[in-house]
């Protein structure tokens, strides 16, 4: 992850992404929950190991966001749509793509909508719709945001996520540094991504999506879990679960190797 082989900026529809590595293969990841909005920081990208190693592994890797300042009442889908102008506009396809979390969420309707842009898709802590306990937790995120709660949201939202000494952890450093997750008390685009979450049910659509798929997560994940009716749904989709893994399941030191196994396959 040179900064020689690092760019970040915006899509000629305003996607906010950051490009590292200069591989023959392009993976195009879409983000999970972001409130920010704007191109993500090699700093940020750090903790996510994967990247590194699909760098590594001769692979571009996009990284991205959604539009910033998007309306009320803004689609999974039409979030998915934004996504297929950017790589009709400005890169090769098809190209692979990685849906985290909500990202996950939009990666469906890309994949059923726009089948002539994907290569191979990967469902990466996600689900076809949120179970009702991630639903009511990220609902409440949304409440403690609008209220100007940011310590207490980033805090609520870590509750998902971690446990135990980790999420003690968290919560003092979301409490902290609640700032880094809503720059300039920013709110709105996460809430607009949070609403249109909670009305996202793909499992009508499950069978319309042909590409290989692997849907990789842990079998205990909060906000989507049980992920293995969403692999069901899927002609022909792999199926990765982690026992005993939560949502954060793309920590576990396997799931690079995984996904690699499964692109290059």
């Amino acid at each position: 992850m040179s900064k020689s082989a690092t760019y970040s900026g915006y899509s000629n529809n305003n996607l906010p992404y950051i490009r590292i590595g200069d591989g023959e293969s392009t993976i195009v990841i879409f983000d999970g929950l972001d409130f920010t909005h704007k191109p993500p920081r090699s700093m940020e990208l750090m903790m996510y190991g994967y990247i590194k190693k699909l760098v590594a592994a001769r692979y571009t890797v996009y990284q991205v966001r959604r539009k910033p300042n998007l309306p009320s009442g803004y689609s999974m889908k039409e979030m998915a749509d934004d996504y297929a102008v950017m790589i009709k506009e400005e890169l090769n396809y098809p190209v692979d793509i990685m849906g985290l979390s909500t990202g996950g969420s939009i990666a469906f309707y890309f994949a059923a909508d726009h089948p002539e842009l994907v290569r191979r898709l990967i469902l990466a802590s996600t689900g076809y719709r949120l179970n009702e306990k991630g639903k009511t937790l990220q609902l409440e995120v949304a409440a403690l945001a609008r209220a100007g709660k940011l310590g207490a949201a980033s805090s609520r939202l870590m509750e998902g996520v971690l446990s135990g000494f980790s999420l003690f952890i968290a919560r003092i450093m979301t409490r902290l540094f609640a700032g880094a997750m809503f720059p300039g008390g920013k709110i709105s685009d996460g809430i607009v991504e949070i609403e249109a979450e909670d009305k996202h049910n793909f499992k009508e659509r499950l069978a319309e999506i042909n590409c290989p798929t692997l849907v990789i997560g842990g079998d205990n994940d909060f906000f989507y879990g049980p992920i293995e009716d969403t692999a069901a749904g899927i002609p022909g989709a792999e199926l990765v679960l982690y026992k005993d893994a939560g949502h954060g399941a793309l920590m576990k030191k396997e799931f690079t190797a995984d996904i690699l196994s499964f692109l290059q396959s």
